[in-house]
């Protein structure tokens, strides 16, 4: 290859990285490589509470007469939101994405009636083991408004670089859409963790006149 072919070649290869930088294809990648990893923690997040659920229940189904109600509530909500398979690509499917979305959500809300249900059982509570499942859905509720929120921050970035000009005549040409997120007008609400507050037993005390306990 001569001195001329070779520095023709570079030419048009520094051209045609100019060219892809300015117009926000690198971008796009960076952009869409964000999202991916984010989508992974959400649903990482996600697996993480399911697999949580069947020992709950099976903790609290051991408590007599507990609101039976409840707890299909739970099993439910569960069932469906286990059922939908969270591929990568459902997030480029906006009818998709928002079935997921309110799965998940009623699975938040069938939890967080369960841990209010729970209060009125004083034995569930002092029951150790209710105790630590309780805790460990607490952290992962907090861990999952922490990635849905990293996920909404980077589906925002990539979303705009897609109106934005001149990136946006990238993604018409490539073809690239804007992305379905999570609704943030409630992620208030949505990140408050279920959470049961657990009082300390009653200390028992010695009758100065009998010695019986009271």
């Amino acid at each position: 290859m001569s001195k001329q072919i070779r520095a023709t070649t570079a030419a048009l290869a520094t051209s045609l990285a100019l060219s892809l930088s300015g117009c926000g294809y690198n971008t796009f990648q960076s952009a869409d490589e964000q999202i991916k990893a984010g989508w992974a923690e959400v649903i990482n997040e996600y697996q993480r509470r399911a697999d949580l659920i069947p020992n709950l229940v099976s903790t609290v189904k051991g408590e007599a007469k507990f609101e039976q109600d409840t707890l299909t509530r739970v099993i439910e909500a569960r069932s469906r939101a286990t059922s939908i398979q969270a591929t990568p690509e459902l997030i480029n499917d906006p009818a998709a994405f928002q079935k997921f979305q309110q799965a998940q959500g009623e699975l938040t809300g069938a939890l967080s009636r369960l841990m209010v249900v729970s209060e009125q059982y004083p034995s569930l509570r002092a029951n150790q083991g209710f105790r630590d499942l309780s805790a460990q859905l607490e952290g992962t509720e907090n861990r999952i408004s922490v990635a849905r929120n990293r996920y909404i921050q980077s589906v925002q970035t990539y979303n705009v670089t897609v109106r934005s000009f001149p990136s946006n005549l990238t993604a018409m040409v490539m073809g690239y859409k804007e992305k379905a997120t999570f609704a943030v007008e409630n992620e208030k609400e949505i990140a408050k963790p279920p959470r049961v507050e657990f009082e300390a037993a009653p200390a028992t005390s010695t009758s100065p006149a009998s010695g019986a306990l009271k």
